[in-house]
């Protein structure tokens, strides 16, 4: 089109041709890569895996430790520290954990954090108090957690009791 346009006596248009041709020329790729028939589609989601025997055992053995020794108060705990605790290989352990309870590790852990920051919190002490001395770090976890697990805030569940 320039050529044509040189041609013609219109190198004006120059500048133009080539604004235009790129804008159409990014419109197209852009709806190239929004294009789903171009994907290869995923694989359909494997259907959640049926608990095993192994994984109620590993599980049983978790929530024993876990009322016991209560080591989610430990700020730092992971899941190869529970693994370890528990003699259990990190990925059975994790595994077993999904599959019974529907959540990851760590949204497991958070819940027992949470039902003991409500215990400290009924025993009359502050927020803060309760963030600290049920194993977390930050306030900001602590409340987002505090919200999914209770469904309100610790101060409106302070208020509610």
């Amino acid at each position: 089109m320039i050529v044509v346009a040189q041609n013609l006596g219109a190198a004006g248009w120059q500048p133009w041709i080539i604004s235009i041709y790129a804008s159409v020329m990014l419109l197209v790729i852009g709806g190239l890569s929004l294009s789903t028939s171009l994907v290869p589609s995923l694989p359909a989601q494997d259907e959640p895996h049926e608990i095993t025997e192994k994984d109620t055992e590993f599980f049983a053995r978790l929530e024993v430790l876990m009322a016991g020794q209560k080591p989610y108060l430990d700020p730092e705990l992971s899941l190869s520290k529970l693994s370890r605790k528990l003699g259990v290989p990190v990925k059975q352990l994790s595994e077993a954990i999904n599959k019974v309870t529907g959540e990851n590790v760590s949204r497991y852990i958070n819940a027992a954090r949470i039902n003991e920051a409500k215990a400290v919190l009924s025993s009359g002490e502050n927020v803060t108090s309760a963030m600290l001395s049920s194993g977390f770090n930050t306030k900001s976890n602590f409340n987002r957690e505090f919200l999914r697990v209770a469904g309100v805030s610790p101060s409106e569940w302070l208020r509610a009791r």
